[in-house]
């Protein structure tokens, strides 16, 4: 018995990995070899539910628990990570800040838009010159009388440029006192004069996830577009990542499922020597390892969830999930990939696919140097 899981959890997992099953991996490699996103299959997610499905009923949300949502991220990722990379954004880093920094007046006119997966929102964050070093950001903002004006642009921003994309939270640079910068974030919604999105193409993974450049020029946007209050971005932030760590970190163990389950049944049906060459002690012993890894890593992710589930402090173990998840996500896809052998290496086996997107699990929300960084500072060092 886990001890982390209801039976609700259960219901969730069956009802999540029934669905991608059946509507997104047979339509997961043609969408990656075309680097097509899916709008379709976004708004069948969200019929399914799993856009804000831990915010309150009024919002549009089902009031589960975080870990459900986690778990519904992990059984996506089972199947696919472009579409897992589109569930994850929205939710963690679209839905999440504006619903734990928003006005009630922003809650209720965004979020039930938000839930219905006909609407994306994306975080503006990353820029050319500020990825690991947020506060390198040069994107600005002006306060000139009843209105915000932005000027920059960002970069590798999810779900920013698609017929669904609805708005973006943009944090920007409100002012400048000698070397210290003040960080506020600007909601600015779909259609605002000055504001641009370009998608972005030949990406090695996550190719049917979107991912955009963004350009602000001159934009200007209502005052009450402010989420919480000026010089907040930085908090808002740093609290958003803790919580969007964990939605990678589902992705990396989801990726990693995927590619032991892989590698298990082509280990059992592909024959060399006249028998199964899941009977070989090299294969056996790395399958063995895999499931190990696997194990561990859900022990860790659940803990972190149950954590924050109960009002408890979970920042460092929402790092160490990040870090381990996407990890062992890269040390399975690559044992999956050899014991495949040379047919791991076609586009026609789909551990091909899983190989590349684990790439980007190591990078993205906090690469695993700067989760090494977080970690040192809460054990002490």
């Amino acid at each position: 018995m886990d001890p982390f899981l209801k039976e609700e959890h259960h219901i969730i997992r069956k009802a999540v990995r029934d669905f991608a099953e059946r509507e997104i991996k047979p339509r997961a490699a043609e969408l990656d070899e075309k680097e097509e996103f899916s709008p379709e299959l976004t708004e069948k997610m969200g019929e399914m539910g799993l856009f804000g499905m831990y915010l309150p009923e009024k919002y549009g949300g089902h009031d589960s628990d975080y870990l459900s949502y986690i778990i519904a991220v992990e059984e996506i990722a089972r199947v696919d990570g472009s579409h897992a990379a589109t569930l994850a954004a929205h939710n963690s880093l679209g839905v999440g800040p504006i619903y734990n920094f928003g006005s009630e007046e922003q809650k209720l006119k965004y979020l039930p838009g938000l839930c219905s997966g006909k609407e994306l929102w994306a975080f503006g964050l990353t820029e050319a010159d500020a990825g690991s070093d947020s506060r390198g950001s040069r994107t600005f903002v002006k306060d000139i009388g009843e209105e915000w004006e932005i000027q920059g642009s960002k970069i590798f921003i999810t779900n920013g440029s698609t017929a669904q994309t609805s708005g973006v939270t943009v944090q920007a640079v409100s002012e400048v006192k000698g070397r210290d910068k003040e960080f506020t974030c600007i909601l600015v919604e779909k259609g605002t004069e000055g504001w641009k999105s370009e998608a972005m193409h030949g990406k090695l993974m996550w190719r049917a996830s979107d991912t955009s450049q963004m350009f602000f020029d001159n934009c200007r946007v209502p005052k009450k577009n402010i989420l919480g209050e000026r010089g907040m971005g930085s908090k808002i932030m740093l609290k958003t990542l803790d919580s969007g760590r964990l939605s990678i970190a589902a992705m990396g163990l989801g990726l990693a499922q995927g590619a032991f389950e892989m590698a298990l049944e082509y280990a059992k049906e592909r024959k060399q020597f006249g028998k199964p060459i899941s009977k070989f002690q090299i294969n056996s012993f790395k399958l063995a390892d895999m499931a190990t890894k696997i194990e561990l890593a859900r022990n860790l992710l659940y803990k972190a969830c149950w954590l924050k589930d109960n009002g408890q402090p979970f920042e460092k173990e929402s790092a160490m999930s990040k870090l381990y998840c996407s990890e062992i996500a890269k040390q399975v896809a690559d044992e999956g990939v050899q014991i495949h052998g040379g047919y791991g290496l076609m586009k026609e086996y789909p551990i091909e696919r899983f190989y590349r997107d684990q790439r980007l699990l190591q990078i993205g929300e906090g690469t695993s140097e700067i989760q090494r960084l977080v970690i040192s500072r809460y054990i002490g060092c």
